[in-house]
């Protein structure tokens, strides 16, 4: 179960894993994303900076059941939220 935090909008916000794939070649992000997905993790915050890894990852994500949330989509800088 996640623990709650106060966002900066004041709101009540769960902290969940942050993977931080920048930098990485594919397959690399989608075995990290897969190796923190198999130690239980049902919500995960992915950043990026490689188009080809994003569209990976979300592929890899959504083929296993998760839900695929775009934060940030900037070329060579974005970040996701996966989560079941």
């Amino acid at each position: 179960m996640s623990a709650l935090s106060v966002g900066p909008t004041g709101r009540w916000m769960r902290n969940m894993e942050t993977l931080d794939v920048k930098g990485l070649s594919c397959p690399l992000p989608v075995l990290k994303t897969k190796k923190a997905l198999e130690k239980g993790h049902n919500e995960l915050q992915i950043d990026g900076n490689s188009q080809v890894s994003l569209e990976n990852v979300s592929k890899f994500a959504s083929s296993q059941g998760f839900a695929v949330k775009t934060l940030k989509d900037n070329p060579n800088d974005w970040s996701i939220v996966i989560n079941k």
